[in-house]
């Protein structure tokens, strides 16, 4: 059900973080380690990444596996960033959307992905519609439950909410419309790294030359991969990594609807 992967950090290639690892992101689209639900990736693949001086990020996406796009190699040799996000896609429904279904999602500063699935889609989330502008409604970039959820977060985040309590928030309204949902949402600004992890695998590597990656599953065997628990809200730096506990609908929260943190920085 989708893999995906963020990095900030020191600049690399491309395919520095998605190709060459021995089980980097290229090789999860059809033989990942970790993955729960699914087992091969090829319904779509998307990479986007930051370019220096530019905020605004670049995409390449396409609706196929990632392994017969054979100029995808050549992108990930010679395009170097300090920030990027991708994902290879398992749909949940087939879909007419083509490559606009496929993460990761943008607006401004932002990329978006979403590891999971919404049962009852689109029926279970019809309350929620009500939470966004017509205008939010008619943009989406694809009907698929990703890009809803992905409305849900961009609304909250340009109504001035942290892009940790966006993504908190919106799991915790999907959850409890939807229970059973697998919900980890992944978030980038090219200069942090926030995701949840609710329902499925998610790890993060703080490397001794600096960089952090937040990913579905490790690309290598390094020791120094730390796995997320479930329930749990991250946030990190080029640096450092916040662990936060997401509590389950219904129980209580704090004044501001997020999750009390239990604030201790883990690298």
């Amino acid at each position: 059900m989708c893999r995906h992967v963020a990095y900030v950090g020191p600049e690399e290639p491309l395919g520095g973080l998605l190709v060459e690892p021995a089980h980097a992101l290229y090789r999860q689209s059809w033989a990942p380690r970790r993955q729960r639900y699914g087992t091969v990736n090829a319904d779509g693949f998307g990479v986007g990444w930051y370019a220096d001086g530019d905020p605004v990020p670049a995409r390449y996406r396409r609706a196929g596996p990632v392994w017969a796009d054979l100029s995808f190699a050549d992108l990930a040799r010679v395009v170097r960033t300090r920030a990027l996000l991708a994902a290879v896609r398992d749909a949940t429904l087939s879909g007419a959307d083509a490559e606009a279904a496929a993460a990761p999602f943008a607006a401004g500063t932002w990329l978006f992905s979403h590891n999971g699935a919404v049962p009852g889609w689109p029926g279970s989330l019809a309350p929620l519609v009500g939470g966004l502008s017509a205008e939010d409604v008619l943009s989406l970039e694809a009907r698929n439950d990703s890009a809803f959820v992905w409305a849900l977060v961009l609304a909250r985040l340009r109504a001035g909410d942290t892009q940790g309590q966006a993504l908190a928030d919106t799991v915790l309204e999907v959850a409890d419309a939807a229970p059973g949902s697998r919900l980890n949402l992944l978030l980038t600004d090219g200069d942090t790294v926030t995701a949840t992890a609710w329902g499925d695998t998610l790890w993060y590597l703080t490397r001794p030359g600096g960089g952090t990656v937040v990913a579905s599953e490790p690309y290598d065997d390094d020791p120094h991969w730390r796995e997320v628990p479930d329930r749990t809200l991250l946030s990190a730096s080029r640096s450092d990594v916040l662990l936060t506990p997401l509590k389950e609908p219904g129980d209580a929260v704090t004044s501001a609807g997020a999750p009390a943190p239990a604030k201790e920085p883990l690298t």
